[in-house]
Formats: C-alpha cells, structure tokens, sequence
C-alpha cells in the first residue's frame, strides 16, 4: 500500500515557501495552501505571528509545530480524502495526490477514473466509472483490477498526466495572466 511520506516529500518539492503574488488565484499562500481557500487553517496565526519577526519569511520554515501543521493538513485535505494508504501502487498514489494538491481532489480522482474507463478495453475488462470525482471502495476496486492486469501503471499515469496538461492548456487558454506558471506547471504533468 502507498505511502503518505513519501507522496509528500515529492509534491512538497513543488509547492514552495511563502509565496504572496498578485496574480496567483490562491493569493497569500504558505507551502501550497491558500489564504484565499483555506482561510481557517492553524497555521495562518503562526504565519502571522512571524511576520514582525526579523528574516520572516525565512523564519517559517524554521518553525517544526508550523511544519507538522503543513504536513497534517495535507494528509487530512488530500490524501485521506482519496483513501491514499488503501492505494496498491506509490506511483499512482503519488499522482493522484500531486494532481489533488494543485488541481483539487476530485479533478484527480475525476482524471484516474476517465483513465481506468479508457483502458478496460471497451468494459471487457471491468465496467466503467462513473466519473464523478468521488473515490471510493468502488473505483479503488476497478484500480485494483487494472493493476492486476496490466501490473505497471505506465498507461494509466500517462492518460492522468494528459487530461492534467490539458486541464492547465484550458486554464491558461482562458486567462492568459496564467502562463508564467505552465513551466512549474507542466512539470506536474
């Protein structure tokens, strides 16, 4: 089964420090988690506490109950919300929760789900999903087929990894303020 630490680890690579751009949709964030979303997370009164102190905002990441708050919200927003330890392969876990972190849970399992109904080979395989972007004992059952078949996830992450592309091509199509992140972006996908 997947693991949550090392899930983290990886997509924490991707989401930074404290960041408070003008143009990010999420404003204010720390280490991926918006002011703007998330407002009533612990960790903003830490953050704001910090802010008279000097080298803030280097000062935060120096700050362990601020990190064990990151962490925790993490696992308790994203992973648990996908049944992530019940996920019989790391690299499928892996993804569902970097997408679930940057394009939200349900897109993930949205994306996971078109995946499996895409490669059951016209439902000889399995039936198809619904694709509604809940992930449960259902869709976790389907996942569990496919790997027995296909035994490496290969094809299904590069299907997730395609609607995810598509989905930032979509983004920026719409709101051209966001290509200066296609770069960080597409290196998620």
């Amino acid at each position: 089964m997947a693991n949550f630490s090392e899930a983290y680890d990886l997509t924490s690579a991707h989401e930074g420090g404290y960041v408070n751009d003008p143009t990010d949709r999420g404003g204010e964030t720390y280490r991926g988690i918006s002011r703007v979303h998330h407002p009533s997370w612990g960790g903003w009164s830490k953050i704001d506490a910090h802010r008279t102190r000097r080298g803030f905002p280097a000062t935060l990441d120096a700050d362990t109950s601020l990190q064990t708050s990151v962490k925790s919200f993490y696992k308790r927003k994203y992973w648990d919300r996908f049944l992530g330890d019940q996920i019989p392969d790391q690299r499928v876990a892996n993804e569902l929760y970097d997408t679930g972190v940057n394009m939200g849970v349900r897109s993930a399992a949205r994306f996971l789900q078109n995946a499996l109904n895409l490669l059951n080979r016209n439902q000889r395989d399995f039936e198809d999903l619904v694709v509604d972007g809940w992930l449960g004992q259902g869709s976790l059952k389907v996942l569990k087929q496919y790997l027995k078949l296909d035994r490496k996830p290969d094809a299904l992450l590069k299907i997730m990894n395609i609607q995810q592309g598509a989905r930032y091509i979509e983004i920026m199509e719409n709101d051209p303020s966001q290509e200066k992140y296609a770069r960080g972006w597409l290196k998620r996908a």
